[in-house]
């Protein structure tokens, strides 16, 4: 299946439902991808973005740490599927030269990229089960949200624009 690398470009609030939305676009600002996270999720991502140190490790510091300590790295994080609504990932280690994939929500898998600066990468059927699914939802109440996210710019990206 063939992966578009893209980056973190910003993290919002969702205007309708008030949760997070951490948006990802291609290296070529032509394609974006918005996948909704937790609260705390967020504030893991925000708290990178921004740099910003922590008394002790948070969670996916200290999952740095052990792999920095183990001399294993991230080689990518793949958004691989979206099912029912769900965003799924995996996180491709790398150890001697031997790859290991692992299961994680994109969140944490977009988190842990953040601190280990590996690139990001979305499977091309994603994108367009998003935009399949983006028109269903249309007929909803979501009609606003989709209109939002089509016309958003740069600017609108906030404090946590990338």
């Amino acid at each position: 299946m063939a992966e578009v690398e893209m980056r973190i470009r910003g993290l919002m609030m969702d205007p309708v439902t008030n949760m997070p939305i951490v948006i990802l676009k291609d290296l070529d600002d032509s394609m974006m991808l918005p996948i909704w996270v937790g609260v705390y999720e967020a504030n893991a991502i925000a708290l990178e973005i921004e740099k910003i140190a922590t008394p002790r490790p948070m969670t996916h510091d200290l999952i740095r740490n052990m792999l920095m300590g183990c001399e294993t790295g991230i080689q990518r994080v793949v958004v691989s599927e979206l099912k029912d609504d769900t965003f799924f990932a995996v996180i491709w280690l790398e150890r001697a030269g031997e790859l290991v994939s692992i299961d994680s929500r994109p969140s944490d898998a977009l988190a842990l990229a953040l601190r280990l600066d590996c690139p990001i990468y979305v499977e091309e059927q994603v994108i367009a089960s998003s935009k399949v699914s983006a028109a269903v939802s249309e007929k909803s109440s979501s009609e606003e949200l989709k209109r939002w996210l089509e016309n958003l710019g740069d600017e609108d990206l906030g404090q946590y624009k990338m």
